[in-house]
């Protein structure tokens, strides 16, 4: 354009040129590429777990396969002033402002054969809520769940 070998397109035309060729240069999509070259072995431990399966055997009917996770940093907050409760005619009344009051980690456990959910919020201190949690886990009899 600034040779004058072409002559200026508006932006209009340009979008309309690439809607009719079927072209969308804003869409896209993303992909993961797996690195790793033992993946393939490291994935069919978890699955064969959620199969109920351990080197290459089924464990039995009173084996229990559990997930962890934890969710780091989640920041506890204390409203500043008391919510009002409602009442006939008037919807309850929330405070927005609120103070911090630290972090808080949860961490749990999902019995992915029972439905059976294990939980706590704790104190990101490490390992000792995580075992904390284990303890919680095992004391819980597969009868009971």
């Amino acid at each position: 354009m600034a040779s004058g070998i072409v002559a200026p397109v508006s932006g209009t035309t340009r979008w309309r040129w690439l809607s009719h060729d079927g072209l969308r240069p804003w869409r896209h999509r993303t992909r993961i590429v797996r690195r790793d070259p033992q993946f393939a072995r490291k994935a069919g431990r978890v699955r064969d777990r959620y199969q109920r399966r351990w080197r290459g055997a089924a464990p039995g009917p009173r084996a229990d396969v559990l997930s962890p996770d934890e969710k780091t940093r989640i920041q506890a907050r204390q409203r500043k002033h008391r919510s009002v409760p409602s009442a006939a005619g008037r919807p309850i009344s929330v405070e927005h402002a609120y103070r911090r009051v630290g972090a808080l980690a949860d961490r749990g456990a999902r019995d992915g054969h029972r439905a059976q959910l294990f939980g706590r919020g704790a104190r990101p201190n490490g390992i000792a809520s995580l075992e904390r949690l284990i303890a919680q886990v095992m004391v819980v009899s597969p009868v009971m769940v």
